[in-house]
């Protein structure tokens, strides 16, 4: 138990601060709970919807990708439709609402999607990774690196 009592300014900016909570039936599961100090640099009510959605599925990308093995990239699968797959290889936002994701389909085709946050549904798959590269590519860390450089 925490004894320590916070001020009225501690509560009210402990409330504002953003916050991550996971449980899984497994306990040894990667969780996302941490939220880095570079999400916490601008209040979240100055972001857009777009910012504020883009930097939390860097998150969501970066820990999924902790879970793979060397064999397998992260991809993101389309939710209603026959659309298929997309191998996320970059992703941006466009101020205020937009979220782009780019990549490439299984076949290889040069693949982008872009979509209102208030749409945003983004199923994360695991995907070989392709034969050609030696090792697989990890754009979750190439985007938190970004984030933290913002």
């Amino acid at each position: 138990m925490d004894d320590k009592i916070d001020t009225s300014a501690e509560a009210a900016e402990s409330a504002a601060l953003p916050r991550c909570h996971e449980v899984h039936a497994d306990p040894d599961a990667q969780k996302q709970t941490d939220v880095p100090d570079s999400m916490r640099k601008k209040p979240v009510e100055q972001k857009s919807p777009a910012e504020w959605a883009y930097e939390r599925l860097i998150l969501y990308i970066q820990n999924f990708e902790k879970t793979l093995d060397n064999k397998h990239e992260v991809a993101m699968g389309f939710t209603g439709g026959d659309a298929g797959v997309l191998r996320i290889e970059g992703m941006g936002y466009f101020d205020p609402d937009i979220v782009t994701f780019y990549g490439s389909d299984p076949a290889g085709g040069k693949t982008q999607l872009v979509q209102h946050v208030s749409q945003l549904s983004v199923m994360l798959r695991a995907l070989p990774k392709q034969v050609e590269q030696a090792e697989p590519k990890r754009i979750g860390f190439r985007l938190a690196e970004d984030l933290g450089k913002a």
